[in-house]
């Protein structure tokens, strides 16, 4: 009698196990603005840490629907996949111990990487983008600048197609393995122009090449019969939608990183 044939064990995918992994409550993050936990996740013999922030948590805001923040950041994971980029960790929406919630891959920064930093003077050294100036205390102030980065850039691409409300510096992370994740998107898709960022630095100059192939291909997907499009129709609004598909068009059209509309405080407080 021949053996049996072997199947070999199917690959988890970090959503796999984020979507159907056991969800266990380790701890509270308590720096955040809405209910953030901090989990264990095990799935068909693996486990990872993650955040999960049950909507039942979410503070209430006047320019956001309630109960919405949740799957305004799983649209950001969607479009972050879309670009090719990866700079959003893993991101899914469903059922936890505390209801309905999104959960993220946890990702542990570098803590010595300089990507912000406050300078002398009034124009950044070699290597550095102005942002503006900041109070420091006793009445003086610095130049608050951000590194000349690619991923930044990227980052601030991404930013201008999902209209981030909320860029800080803590919501950037990079990893000693050369990856740099940005998180906390719940403030993102407004149909309102609400950017507001640390990373200004290129504001007003021309989009890279790179950038420029990136959003072609974000204006097929986003297309009536694309894929990203159907995805993000079950987490934000079809003006939301519209609205995204907008900003696609107006950053091909100018081929430039948007600049401050005046109309909108463009730095987040605190940036940090």
């Amino acid at each position: 009698m021949s053996a049996p044939e072997r199947i070999p064990p199917r690959s988890v995918t970090s959503v796999d196990l984020l979507a159907e992994g056991e969800l266990t409550v380790r701890g509270r993050i308590r720096e955040a603005s809405n209910a953030a936990l901090f989990c264990t996740v095990a799935y068909e013999g693996q486990e990872a840490s993650c955040v999960y922030k049950p909507v039942a948590g979410e503070r209430p805001l006047w320019d956001f629907p309630d109960g919405t923040l949740a799957e305004r950041e799983v649209a950001a994971y969607e479009v972050s996949e879309a670009t090719g980029w990866g700079l959003v960790p893993p991101t899914v929406l469903r059922d936890g111990p505390h209801g309905e919630g999104m959960v993220q891959l946890w990702i542990e920064a570098t803590p010595d990487a300089e990507l912000l930093a406050l300078v002398d003077g009034e124009e950044p050294g070699p290597g550095w983008k102005a942002i503006g100036f900041a109070e420091v205390g006793e009445g003086k102030t610095a130049l608050l600048v951000h590194a000349d980065d690619e991923r930044l850039r990227r980052l601030a691409v991404l930013d201008a197609v999902i209209n981030n409300a909320d860029r800080k510096g803590g919501h950037l992370l990079p990893t000693e393995a050369g990856r740099l994740y940005g998180i906390d998107h719940g403030v993102t898709f407004n149909a309102e122009n609400k950017l507001r960022t640390l990373l200004w630095g290129w504001a007003g100059e021309p989009l890279t090449a790179e950038a420029v192939d990136v959003l072609k291909e974000l204006q097929t997907a986003l297309g009536t019969s694309g894929a990203l499009a159907e995805r993000l129709g079950g987490l934000i609004t079809a003006v939301e939608l519209d609205a995204t598909r907008a900003r696609v068009d107006a950053l091909l059209e100018s081929g430039r990183h948007p600049q401050p509309s005046g109309e909108w405080p463009a730095i987040p407080w605190p940036p940090v």
